[in-house]
């Protein structure tokens, strides 16, 4: 564990003091599918992010993540040795069950190759051991994870095209011309498969939201964290929001987008978006205090929108510090009309490593 840390803390070095040549997030680059389904191996950081809500057949619902992480550590590429970490892989899986009223998760990390960790560059195809995510020839994604008393076997059939963030895949997280990423989501995903909870297996069926990006220079240096959410409206749109922060808790930048069930897409500016706490909640694990049912008031095609929070329960933080990531509250929230994910970072303590979601 300990050389997987000191590889954690190089992935979160400086780029300017790292023998590595790493690509840069620029405008007009287009999205090519299905090679952007998969890995990127020459920039600094990405990820598959799946997030999404289960109905279990006796009514009740839970919230999941999966979410599969490279990282490509400053490491001299001119280094020959087989063991040289050239890429690293992660990944996080998370269940929200409101009966608990706690979040349950667990974690892998591993340095790509050897036969324990791959992500294939022509498709969804990344895996640790036996935890998986893939895309099938019939397009549909199939993620396999088993967690501390829980498992996931799902797969995930799109009902829509993906949605191309910023402009047209270009999606700025900063006031630098460095400060963004290549990103793209897949909102109302269809979700059907089974989970197993103590040992006993369970058919469900849902909704997802995946999330792709990747980038070299994510977080502007005055920012500590940011505040995302992934909202599948019931009429069958999407909104994503989200806000970069400083350590003041002042908006850095924010942005987003809204989809609707006409299959109009608006990007939204800085100004469109505004996030206010209505309430707070405090880890009694870790002291964070995290605002967990916000209030985004939204610009929208000229109309304000306004966005009430509420979250399936509170407690819904997670602590992946032995992995050598951060504390951060990732949960599932209804809104008025849809429902979906919230994550916030940065809460605890700022944020250091840039290979985390958005």
């Amino acid at each position: 564990m300990k050389w997987l840390l000191a590889l954690l803390l190089l992935a979160a070095a400086p780029v300017e003091n790292s023998p590595t040549n790493y690509a840069v997030v620029r405008p007009g680059v287009p999205i090519v599918f299905p090679r952007d389904h998969g890995a990127h191996p020459e920039f600094r950081t990405e990820w598959w992010y799946v997030t999404g809500w289960l109905k279990l057949p006796d009514g009740t619902q839970r919230g999941f993540q999966v979410t599969f992480f490279r990282t490509r550590p400053p490491v001299d590429p001119a280094n020959p040795s087989a063991f040289a970490p050239r890429q690293i892989l992660f990944a996080h899986t998370a269940l929200s069950d409101p009966g608990r009223a706690r979040l349950r998760h667990d974690q892998r990390i591993a340095r790509a190759g050897f036969g324990l960790a791959e992500a294939a560059t022509t498709d969804t195809d990344v895996r640790i051991d036996d935890w998986m995510m893939r895309r099938a020839a019939d397009g549909v994604f199939r993620t396999r994870v088993q967690g501390d008393g829980y498992a996931l076997d799902l797969a995930l059939a799109p009902t829509q095209p993906p949605l191309l963030q910023g402009q047209g895949g270009f999606s700025r997280k900063g006031p630098a011309p460095g400060d963004a990423s290549h990103y793209y989501s897949i909102p109302q995903l269809k979700v059907s498969g089974t989970l197993v909870e103590d040992g006993r297996p369970v058919a469900v069926t849902g909704t997802a939201w995946l999330d792709r990006e990747w980038s070299s220079s994510y977080l502007n240096p005055n920012a500590v964290g940011w505040d995302w959410m992934g909202l599948n409206m019931d009429d069958g749109g999407a909104l994503t929001l989200f806000r970069i922060r400083d350590k003041a808790g002042q908006q850095v930048w924010a942005g987003g987008s809204y989809r609707g069930a006409d299959g109009q897409l608006a990007a939204l500016a800085p100004a469109d978006v505004r996030f206010t706490a209505a309430r707070r909640w405090r880890s009694p694990r870790t002291g964070a205090t995290y605002p967990v049912a916000p209030v985004v008031t939204v610009m929208l095609r000229g109309k304000p929108l306004i966005v009430k929070v509420t979250p399936l329960f509170d407690d819904q933080e997670l602590d992946s510090r032995r992995g050598g990531g951060p504390v951060y509250w990732e949960g599932a929230v209804t809104v008025p009309g849809g429902r979906g994910y919230l994550e916030m970072t940065g809460y605890q303590a700022a944020l250091k490593i840039d290979f985390l979601p958005p």
